[in-house]
């Protein structure tokens, strides 16, 4: 029986031992004692085949690998990490979200399960790199209750899928200690829900992470990988780190801003939302369409609206619930089938005449041009937005709130070629440039550019 066909009440009647809702079905006590005495003649063994069949999820091996089962099914997943627009996902032909905390999760939980959706459900642990102390006993205790009471709280949901015990926090890790608690606390996932699988994610930016999580963290069933880049490196880190589990990519999406071409000021060039279809395009086609052995399926990022870098460089969707061109994609790919009603396509964009990325600028008063040259599918009328903004530097403002935006330096914003002034103070800006069609779609595109006080050769 699938997650979908049961509501949150008729789960837990499933769940219940064989006796106790025979009892609740048939009250008479003569009936009962009857049962309980046919259901007493069948043997342990057959008992125990029964809970491991009816358990919500198992990872089965098979002649070509590691194979996913929901409710007894083959189950590949084919998801999106996020915390909204469930709805598109699933009629994109999505089957899962993953969440990387317990926040809102009782929401999220019953609309995946309405929706048909199942969902990856991360249990936060805490990361050296943002300063927690794994010799700190008292405060790694407080995680464990924590998680604790996350795990009995959601083990019985419906929608769930799979634990994921913590997510990077390898990265810049120097205590072994973290790897041994990741271990107790995928431990602590199988004593209290033996029936969903304990998986953790990591940056598989080496051998040695892997090797790690394989010698010390043997409770985890399944590895999942932000991979990103280094995708096409997979088979030869689990190989060199020992991993021989299954495994499935739980962060892909755009090229990510720290694998890309950077300006010689330090920022990254973003790919216009065109160029990020052709990426993630190939890559699902490689690394994912055909299923490759002991590869339970992936998580595309980011499935909403966030700040990383820009706000638009993993935004599926933006603040207005509009959709990029990927969310096409996704159904085309997921369902085979293409939307009726395409995003417009970005081609250029221009900056004084000609195709740049970046550039440098001196501090001056000099009016300049930009222009965006993008078609539409079905000949959709196009509206434009043009914004400016200062470039998030890292800090509180590079994860999480988007720059505001500069007022007062174009002559219009809503053409599709414009003319704009300089900020008139030194440093790194970007000049945005959003396209909406009349089906609520949006294409993006952006210029990254630099204001230094010497006069420029460029």
């Amino acid at each position: 029986m699938r997650s979908g066909d049961l509501s949150a009440s008729t789960s837990h009647y499933y769940m219940m031992p064989d006796h106790v809702r025979f009892r609740k079905l048939l009250p008479w006590p003569g009936i009962y004692a009857l049962l309980i005495l046919l259901t007493g003649c069948q043997d342990t063994e057959q008992q125990s085949k029964t809970t491991i069949r009816q358990a919500p999820t198992t990872v089965v091996s098979t002649d070509s690998g590691f194979q996913l089962l929901h409710y007894g099914k083959p189950y590949f997943i084919k998801g999106a990490g996020g915390i909204s627009h469930l709805e598109e996902l699933a009629a994109c032909g999505g089957n899962s979200i993953r969440v990387w905390d317990d926040i809102d999760a009782g929401r999220i939980l019953d609309e995946a399960h309405k929706l048909g959706l199942t969902v990856m459900f991360g249990l936060w642990v805490e990361r050296e790199m943002e300063g927690f102390d794994y010799d700190d006993q008292a405060a790694v205790e407080r995680q464990y209750k924590r998680i604790r009471k996350t795990i009995l709280r959601y083990r019985n949901h419906p929608a769930l899928l799979m634990w994921c015990v913590g997510n990077e926090w390898a990265q810049e890790a120097d205590n072994f200690k973290v790897f041994d608690e990741v271990n107790r606390l995928a431990r602590l996932v199988h004593e209290l829900d033996p029936g969903h699988p304990t998986s953790t994610a990591i940056s598989p930016d080496s051998k040695r992470a892997i090797w790690l999580v394989s010698e010390r963290c043997t409770e985890i069933d399944i590895l999942a990988v932000n991979s990103y880049g280094l995708t096409a490196r997979l088979d030869e880190f689990f190989r060199e780190g020992g991993w021989k589990k299954p495994y499935l990519i739980s962060e892909y999406g755009a090229p990510a801003y720290w694998e890309v071409p950077t300006a010689p000021w330090g920022a990254p060039d973003e790919p216009n939302s065109q160029q990020k279809v052709g990426f993630v395009r190939q890559f699902y086609q490689q690394y994912i369409a055909p299923r490759p052995p002991n590869c339970l399926g992936a998580y595309l990022f980011y499935w909403g609206s966030k700040q990383e870098e820009t706000h638009t460089w993993f935004s599926i969707f933006d603040e207005q619930r509009r959709q990029t061109p990927l969310v096409g994609l996704m159904q085309e790919l997921w369902r085979g089938t293409k939307p009726t009603n395409m995003a417009p396509v970005m081609q250029q964009l221009l900056i004084n005449g000609k195709a740049v990325v970046h550039r440098s600028f001196p501090l001056s008063d000099t009016l300049h041009r930009a222009e965006i040259q993008v078609t539409d599918p079905e000949r959709d009328s196009l509206t434009y937005e043009w914004v400016m903004k200062r470039r998030a530097q890292p800090g509180s403002d590079y994860v999480g709130v988007p720059r505001p935006a500069i007022q007062g330096l174009m002559t219009r914003s809503d053409l599709a070629i414009i003319q704009f002034r300089l900020p008139q103070k030194p440093g790194a800006y970007r000049l945005f440039v959003n396209v909406f069609d009349t089906h609520e779609h949006v294409a993006t595109a952006n210029f990254s550019f630099q204001i230094t006080t010497r006069k420029s050769g460029q």
